[in-house]
């Protein structure tokens, strides 16, 4: 797969290229520590299971004591080096991964479809609503999805596994393979 793949289904599927992404674990209860990390991502905390994003930059919850900071891949590095330095001294942990993951974004009015084929999530519109992101997995690959909008998800996985996560992505989204339950349920 190159780092510009694409699949034309029912729902595209792109595989976006080099993103930079910093993990970040820490006390969302303290406000330095919540200090440092807005100051650094510039945007806001993000809610429980949701994103805070401002163009290129943003901020997304992943667990109760972990965020993914989303940065342009150049300034991945520098963004890590200057949290680490601003929460030295606190319980907190930071560590650039941008080579480590590959991200993939799906466009379309299938979106659900696509996730709720692959992932065991309830992808009713009030079970991943619109701007909430979820850990999962989609076959055997543990796998992050984002909402961003009804027609647009966000998936991260391990890079390793890029090749077979864009082949899964595109079976799925094969115009063969389309089932139309969200459609019809709207009904």
């Amino acid at each position: 797969m190159s780092e510009l793949g694409v699949y034309e289904g029912f729902v595209e599927v792109r595989a976006i290229g080099l993103q930079g992404m910093v993990t970040i674990r820490g006390d969302f209860a303290s406000d330095a520590f919540r200090e440092a990390v807005t100051d650094v991502a510039k945007v806001a905390f993000p809610e429980q299971r949701g994103a805070s994003v401002d163009g290129a930059r943003g901020l997304l919850w992943m667990s109760p004591d972990e965020l993914m900071l989303l940065v342009p891949h150049t300034e991945a590095a520098g963004c890590a080096a200057r949290l680490a330095k601003a929460l030295s001294g606190q319980h907190a942990l930071v560590l650039d991964v941008s080579d480590a993951r590959a991200v993939f974004r799906l466009k379309g009015r299938a979106v659900r479809e696509i996730i709720a084929k692959l992932a065991p999530l309830d992808m009713a519109p009030d079970g991943l609503p619109p701007g909430e992101l979820r850990r999962t997995r989609f076959g055997k690959v543990a796998t992050g999805v984002w909402l961003e909008d009804e027609e647009t998800a966000t998936v991260f996985c391990f890079r390793s596994v890029a090749d077979y996560m864009f082949e899964l992505l595109s079976t799925a989204a094969h115009p063969d393979s389309r089932v139309d339950y969200f459609r019809s349920a709207a009904r």
